[in-house]
């Protein structure tokens, strides 16, 4: 006969993961440090050092215009700024229990939640299909004795065995791969330090909001996921800080240590791995990064499929994850992504005054007082989807981005109403601040008319 200890451990052991579908309510089993080396994961990326020149303000020829010292601080200062907005849209998810997708229908309703969440959908599936690539080319780098599809296979293939068991995943970062990652990231300082690295301080500073937005808007980019994970934590002040200094101080060490190897190569995007390739057990140390990158996939594919239980609430989260992880791998084998870049951007541009509106509601507003609706039947909010509207088109103002049309049109209205964006003007931060301003007015004058 099974004892009442048993039983008990045994359920206690059934409620350790996320359950199938929207219907059962999500364990609070995810402490500080579980939280902490998940978002410590993620700020630890190879597009960090892929991508760092982003934060150098390159011109339209694609030349950087700050010097590395300019670049950094600049860095430290929108990945800080960025930091404390992923904070804010992590507590939520602790407070409510419910993913991101679910929390904006309490902002804008039901019905009207369903956009945002396509928008997400298209947005993860685009990033989960990058992530693949993205391993498979540094898997390549590192030995290219096999096809460049197979690794791109077996990088689906983890990225979907990691998603079937999403919290036992999250623990085995904590456990595992997180002190490994520390040990290379030391291991890459110590010998790029060491190198003969040219004037770091040689520039113009004019640059600077430019390379800050740059690396702010790396760490929005996982605003639209941050409660999928915090549902499960087990306070709302450990879910803030875990997200927003666990993910902050992982991305400034990381884009630190990309500058200094894209000093080495003169400013060469396309050979920053070969400073960490050429050092002595150099392909050793990479190939922890190389692997750990499977955490972004994994977090991309597994919340596309909790963005699709808030269209289908139902739905079993094991399905939805093993033909989401099917389907990126396949994209990944078949597509370019660098065509379909400036669209996810794009989308991802959107997410940034969406958070505003979201952060001044429920801290301030509604969410704070009456509470909010978050079921099937929560009415339409359109003061809220108006105060959201206002902030894209703040931020597309300052930065319309290089989708043609788009991008054009955002140009004619910058003419016609004689608006010249400046330097010192953060798309990102600016239509958040807007788009919070207009909800807490919005908010307000909805209460005061009834």
């Amino acid at each position: 006969m099974t004892s009442a200890v048993d039983e008990r451990r045994g359920g206690d052991r059934s409620r350790d993961e996320v359950p199938y579908t929207l219907d059962e309510p999500a364990p609070k089993v995810l402490g500080f440090w579980d939280q902490s080396a998940f978002w410590a994961n993620l700020g630890v990326s190879l597009f960090a050092f892929s991508g760092a020149y982003t934060v150098l303000a390159p011109d339209a020829t694609g030349k950087p215009t700050l010097p590395i010292v300019a670049g950094i601080v600049a860095m430290a200062v929108g990945t800080a700024l960025g930091g404390l907005m992923l904070g804010l849209a992590a507590a939520p998810g602790a407070r409510t229990g419910k993913p991101a997708m679910v929390l904006l229908r309490g902002l804008f309703g039901a019905r009207l939640s369903y956009a945002p969440t396509v928008l997400n959908v298209a947005q993860l599936v685009g990033w989960g299909t990058f992530e693949l690539i993205v391993i498979a080319d540094a898997a390549r780098a590192l030995w290219d004795g096999v096809p460049r599809w197979t690794y791109v296979i077996a990088a689906g293939i983890l990225t979907t065995v990691l998603t079937i068991w999403p919290l036992g995943s999250v623990r085995m970062l904590r456990r595992y791969v997180t002190a490994a990652v520390m040990v290379a990231l030391v291991y890459f300082y110590i010998q790029l330090v060491r190198e003969p690295l040219p004037d770091l301080t040689e520039g113009s500073w004019g640059g600077f909001w430019i390379g800050a937005d740059a690396a702010l808007a790396v760490s929005i980019s996982w605003v639209p996921v941050a409660a999928d994970y915090t549902r499960h934590a087990r306070s709302a002040r450990g879910a803030f800080g875990a997200a927003s200094i666990g993910y902050s101080v992982t991305q400034i060490i990381a884009y630190v240590l990309g500058l200094l190897a894209l000093a080495l190569v003169a400013g060469d995007s396309s050979k920053v791995f070969d400073p960490f390739l050429n050092v002595t057990l150099g392909v050793l140390f990479f190939a922890v990064f190389v692997l750990r990158e499977a955490d972004q996939s994994f977090a991309n594919v597994y919340s596309t499929a909790v963005s699709i239980q808030n269209l289908v609430p139902r739905a079993d989260r094991r399905v939805l994850t093993i033909a989401l992880g099917t389907g990126i791998t396949v994209l990944a084998l078949v597509l370019d992504i660098g065509d379909y870049a400036s669209f996810l951007s794009l989308i991802g541009s959107v997410f940034v005054p969406m958070l505003g509106v979201l952060a001044a509601d429920f801290f301030l507003g509604r969410g704070r007082g009456r509470g909010w609706d978050m079921s099937r039947t929560a009415p339409s909010r359109w003061g809220m989807v108006a105060a959201w509207i206002l902030g894209i088109a703040a931020y597309q103002m300052i930065n319309p981005g290089t989708v043609s049309r788009w991008a054009a049109f955002w140009t004619d209205a910058q003419d016609a109403l004689h608006f010249t964006p400046q330097s010192w003007m953060s798309a990102s931060l600016l239509s958040f601040l807007v788009a919070a301003t207009a909800a807490l007015l919005i908010g307000r004058a909805t209460r005061a008319a009834r």
